[in-house]
């Protein structure tokens, strides 16, 4: 017996999406964007780093008759970029305060073919919900369901026959898992448990039978405050704080981390990205064919 095969890699990945909720309720995807001032400074922030939309979109085998489904959409800052260039997309996105940025930058830019799903992707029906088939299908960096391997099939069967799936997920230890790692144990008494990253999903892809194209990056990124209150209310709901004591370790911790830059504060960070991705309805789903 080959203990390697024998694991249950989608096992995995919803033990350690139970580990991380459990221990970091604060970290639940959708809560954290649920108000309109986080899902703006999000959108902001996507904007100082267009480049990096742009090349997400140069990135997928898109055409102007394509029709496109964004998982986890957030205020649009892709579904907005692709509508502008392909037939039609469907948003996907569950926190209010993003769908709320998002129909307001579409009234902005002038969009109107973009279908807005206000649901999880687990709770999505197909049939019900979307209007598939879809020639590209795309979650970037929006993979916080519990089951991946269910997820992952709904997208398959969102799918166009020779459509193109692409998943963006971390590699490695991420700055907020380190910060997490150190701030815990001292705001809540137990260890951060970070949530399963790429090296699961792809195990999870390779016993469905799919074998996808990969490919690794750095990104370098910011996030920038007015003032260190500013920060200060940004982190008091992602480190979950309800206390003075614990106020007073975020403080600490911000003033350490925080760079002044014109005229404010930003938190430098890097990260290891990785694209997934492969061409549905195939006999060898990780050949690209275009």
């Amino acid at each position: 017996m080959n203990p390697i095969t024998e694991i249950d890699w989608n096992e995995v990945w919803i033990d350690q999406m139970k580990r991380s909720r459990e221990v970091s309720t604060a970290r639940d995807c959708a809560r954290i964007w649920e108000s309109r001032e986080s899902a703006i400074k999000f959108w902001n922030m996507s904007k100082e780093n267009s480049h990096r939309v742009e090349r997400t979109i140069a990135g997928t085998a898109i055409t102007p008759n394509s029709r496109v489904l964004d998982i986890g959409a957030g205020p649009g800052t892709l579904a907005i970029p692709f509508a502008q260039r392909v037939a039609h997309v469907t948003a996907v996105e569950p926190a209010e305060g993003m769908v709320s940025v998002l129909r307001e930058k579409m009234a902005e830019v002038g969009v109107s073919d973009i279908d807005v799903v206000q649901k999880r992707w687990e709770d999505v029906d197909v049939a019900d919900d979307l209007d598939p088939p879809y020639d590209v299908v795309i979650a970037s960096f929006s993979l916080g369901m519990p089951d991946i391997r269910a997820a992952i099939e709904k997208m398959i069967a969102s799918a166009a026959q020779g459509g193109h799936i692409y998943l963006y997920h971390f590699a490695g230890e991420t700055h907020w898992d380190r910060d997490c790692r150190d701030l815990w144990p001292r705001l809540h008494g137990v260890d951060y448990q970070p949530g399963p990253k790429a090296d699961v999903l792809y195990n999870v892809l390779y016993q469905m039978g799919i074998y996808p194209h990969v490919s690794t990056f750095q990104l370098q990124h910011s996030q920038r405050f007015a003032n260190k209150e500013e920060a200060m209310e940004h982190f008091r709901h992602q480190y979950h704080i309800s206390t003075p004591e614990q106020e007073a370790i975020v403080r600490d911790h911000l003033g350490r981390v925080l760079k002044e830059e014109n005229g404010g504060f930003c938190l430098p960070a890097s990260s290891i990205r990785v694209k997934i991705w492969w061409e549905t309805g195939s006999e060898d789903d990780g050949m690209d064919k275009s």
